[in-house]
């Protein structure tokens, strides 16, 4: 049995990946429900709609050489075939460097997620729109966070950005105003 702490080193840190193997692709996973974004509850998750949020990213991923692949699902084997593929079972200049993953739901019901990340051994950054801590008790738990390089939570759509400049700066160096 492994302890998180093993887990945790199973997963490249942005330090651990080489220029040489660098495909300049990243992977935006979104989890379920969040393809209502500025509909559902935006007292809670905002006015910004998803579709919003991909066009900012991807913008920036590209002004910067970085090609942002974006994936929604409302079904968990969707988002861990995707995670595989992307990850682990394409061809090397196909897979991705690092991972941003807003799981939604999911990250506290999904241990088929967690594994799926393990197994592709990519980094990867846990975001919430909310701040999950101050919510509901069995919000309180995620099957990723331990795992995670880290976690933003509660900063809203702005979160996504932060990730993003984290893995720019972080894995090809590339300094950014955030």
């Amino acid at each position: 049995m492994t302890t998180p702490s093993q887990s945790a080193s199973a997963v490249k840190t942005s330090t651990q990946i080489t220029a040489k193997a660098l495909t300049r692709k990243v992977l935006l996973i979104n989890g379920v429900n969040l393809n209502l974004l500025g509909k559902r509850e935006p007292e809670i998750y905002g006015h910004t709609t998803l579709i919003d949020i991909e066009k900012r990213l991807i913008a920036r991923a590209a002004i910067n050489g970085i090609e942002l692949i974006c994936i929604q699902s409302n079904h968990e084997g969707k988002l861990v075939d995707d995670i595989q593929h992307y990850g682990l079972l394409a061809e090397s200049a196909a897979q991705v460097d690092a991972i941003i993953i807003n799981p939604a739901a999911f990250t506290h019901t999904s241990v088929a997620l967690r594994d799926a990340l393990l197994a592709t051994q990519k980094p990867f950054i846990e975001v919430h729109l909310s701040n999950v801590h101050a919510r509901e008790s069995f919000r309180h738990h995620s099957y990723l966070s331990d795992i995670a390089v880290g976690v933003i939570c509660g900063l809203g759509h702005m979160g996504y950005d932060m990730a993003l400049g984290y893995w720019l700066e972080n894995i090809y160096a590339i300094k950014t105003s955030d």
